[in-house]
């Protein structure tokens, strides 16, 4: 039953004061599907409502997601009813797409979790690019999912990373500045004056000859958001050969930490910690992931070398 203050308002407004666990975009798209009815007949977002007319939704689920389930082996650091947190390796795609229809994080966790083919964006809230290792969290249903994407748009959510960058900045900082596709290059992003606002915080967990262990957390979460701040300050990612990390290398290296960082596959970056309130019981939540083998053992190196130059 619309309630009287309602009266007069669109159906899409009405429906997001009513069930405020949804988006008002998948309720929208409800409306749009056939699926909310006003006395009885389908209408549409803009539909103006009266008071006393009975409202039906159908919240049934209905798959959509195209993605098929593949069989894969999971790295699952916590779930419930509402949420999982997946551990993702480097090298692994978070969702289909253009030269990867398969194969990737989503085809595995429709096939543990069939659920999601029901969740809008098949329960992704955000993602991590295929290089890049660490912590995930996937919703397993609309409130879970519409509950934490107001979360990341508020920077309610932590999101920690820690990234091997080239050079020795002399302490953390703030970085803003807007970022946005690179004109000359479509792989690419670049700070642009046009940009949408973006903003990285750093401090430096430790220090090497030519380069740093830094701790990076994100204001927003733009594509390539930290590889490209941190380059955009001279300081690129090891490995990361799309922005300058790969073909660089710093002054007082060691031979062998040279060699080391040059042959470093990919950009040198974990998402290690996530935190933010449950979905549901707003109880703290907070995971960790620890480094995998390929940056701890490119750490243990560039240590080893640290150690004998003191020594020496």
């Amino acid at each position: 039953m619309v309630p009287a203050p309602c009266a007069g308002r669109r159906l899409d407004q009405v429906l997001v004061e009513l069930y405020p666990e949804f988006s008002r975009s998948r309720l929208a798209d409800l409306a749009r599907g056939g699926r909310v009815r006003l006395s009885g007949q389908a209408a549409l977002p803009g539909r103006r409502v009266k008071a006393g007319e009975s409202l039906e939704v159908d919240f049934r689920t209905i798959s959509s997601s195209p993605v098929g389930p593949e069989p894969m082996g999971l790295v699952v650091v916590g779930e419930d009813s509402d949420l999982i947190v997946v551990d993702k390796p480097a090298g692994l795609v978070v969702h289909p797409g253009a030269g990867h229809p398969g194969g990737t994080l989503l085809n595995g966790l429709l096939s543990r979790y069939p659920e999601l083919a029901g969740v809008p964006r098949s329960g992704l809230v955000h993602r991590l690019d295929k290089d890049t290792s660490g912590l995930l969290v996937i919703a397993r249903n609309e409130s879970a999912h519409a509950a934490l994407t107001r979360a990341i748009a508020a920077r309610e959510v932590r999101r920690e990373y820690w990234a091997l960058v080239l050079g020795e900045p002399t302490a953390g900082r703030r970085i803003e500045a807007p970022l946005g596709r690179d004109r000359r290059n479509r792989l690419r992003r670049a700070v642009v004056p046009s940009g949408k606002t973006a903003d990285t915080t750093f401090r430096v967990r430790e220090r090497f000859t030519g380069a740093c262990l830094i701790e990076a957390s994100l204001g927003t979460g733009r594509t390539h958001q930290i590889r490209v701040h941190l380059a955009h300050i001279g300081h690129p990612l090891v490995g990361d050969a799309l922005y300058g990390g790969r073909s660089r290398s710093a002054r007082g290296m060691s031979a062998e930490v040279r060699t080391a960082v040059r042959s470093f596959p990919r950009q040198a970056l974990h998402a290690r910690a996530l935190a933010f309130a449950h979905p549901r019981t707003g109880e703290p939540c907070e995971w960790q992931a620890p480094l995998p083998p390929d940056l701890a053992g490119l750490l243990e190196v560039m240590r080893a070398a640290e150690a004998r130059g003191r020594d020496g």
